[in-house]
């Protein structure tokens, strides 16, 4: 087939048009977008209860605050797991290590006498130094890193336990409110921002208020501020840049990608270092909200994070996700656990939805994965 074109003072020229060059439809490039199970998931769980609890307050100031926190902080986790799954890994571990650095930004701030910029410091550097050694076994040794994450679980989660018991003698360390105040470190991961326009809404009756005429909420957590700052870095990185190009060819093909020149083994360690730097992240916001750090902080928190990442489209066999739809993922999570409480629902049916969730999304993706590529 061949269209004909005729310019001004020119012969005609004719165009074949190459049915091999076909336009790729709209539809099919949104089933190619990894968040796209996320956001479709998002916008049900709001319009659901929108209907369901409306009437609650899930929706006012103080509501909002609630299940964006909660978002937050499994968001900080799921972005550093995200990363990591793309590139073909897991981290087990984060759950665990959320517990071992809150006790090591808190004993050595309590017991030891160190200033507190020095004990978050010195919580990063630790954590960040389990990761390298957590991804330098996995590359070194072939290892699956399900294995040797799940047994970096168990040892976190002991130390932790063993050493505030040595130290201290108890599982839970409080006080840490009262030697942070002043610290602008402390004030970075346990303050708020905004206070001067929540005053605002508040004189101007435009949201809840206390008696004496105090806004209910105050302002907005550092720990908000940390989710959207780590999202919008790791989702430009991934995307923008070649180290992104890195993780994603790292997680779809670690072999051609050598033979390429990627350095896969320094991209898989920095991994293992980013995902303990966010659940340090997490820690620390937790220490410095609740002025205390406890051996069991983070329970868990791995497998919801990792179910985050699921929901927002990563597959499990890497080298495919998205950073936005881990974020998503984990809005979800927030909303629905709230949202539950605010329908006044047994809080257990919440482990139920997790698994509902993860078995969707994984039937989803798989589906999508079909679709795109035209396997069966």
């Amino acid at each position: 087939m061949s269209t004909a074109v005729k310019t001004n003072d020119s012969p005609v020229i004719e165009i074949s048009s190459d049915e091999r060059v076909r336009k790729e439809s709209i539809v099919k490039k949104m089933l190619t977008r990894p968040e796209l199970g996320s956001v479709s998931g998002a916008i049900l769980v709001f319009i659901f209860f929108a209907i369901v609890a409306g009437d609650s307050g899930m929706f006012n100031a103080d509501g909002i605050l609630n299940w964006s926190t909660v978002s937050a902080q499994l968001g900080i986790i799921a972005i550093g797991a995200c990363l990591l799954m793309i590139s073909g890994e897991f981290d087990l571990s984060i759950g665990s290590m959320i517990g071992f650095a809150g006790m090591m930004i808190s004993i050595p701030a309590l017991y030891w006498g160190w200033p507190v910029w020095t004990c978050i410091l010195f919580a990063f550097a630790g954590a960040m130094f389990i990761g390298f050694l957590n991804g330098y076994i996995v590359v070194k040794t072939g290892l699956p890193s399900f294995i040797v994450s799940l047994a970096f679980l168990f040892i976190l989660r002991g130390l932790t336990i063993a050493l505030s018991i040595l130290f201290t003698n108890k599982t839970i360390v409080s006080g840490v409110s009262e030697v942070a105040d002043g610290d602008i470190f402390a004030a970075a991961f346990g303050g708020e921002i905004g206070t001067s326009f929540f005053n605002w809404l508040a004189q101007a009756d435009l949201i809840d208020t206390y008696v004496d005429g105090s806004p209910i909420v105050t302002g907005i957590p550092m720990v908000i501020v940390w989710f959207l700052l780590l999202a919008s870095v790791a989702s430009f990185v991934l995307l923008r840049t070649r180290y992104g190009n890195w993780i994603f060819a790292s997680g779809g093909d670690e072999k051609a990608a050598k033979n390429i020149g990627v350095p896969t083994d320094k991209v898989k360690i920095s991994l293992f270092m980013f995902t303990a730097f966010c659940a340090t992240v997490f820690a620390a916001c937790q220490v410095f909200e609740f002025g205390s750090a406890a051996a069991d902080r983070g329970l868990l928190k791995e497998f919801e994070a990792i179910i985050a990442v699921v929901i927002g489209g990563a597959l499990l066999t890497g080298g495919y996700g998205s950073v936005i739809g881990a974020c998503f993922g984990a809005l979800i999570f927030g909303v629905v656990q709230m949202g539950i409480f605010f329908t006044g629902a047994d809080s257990d049916w919440f482990r139920v939805f997790l698994g509902i969730m993860l078995l969707a999304a994984v039937l989803f993706n798989n589906f999508i994965r079909k679709r795109v590529t035209g396997s069966h």
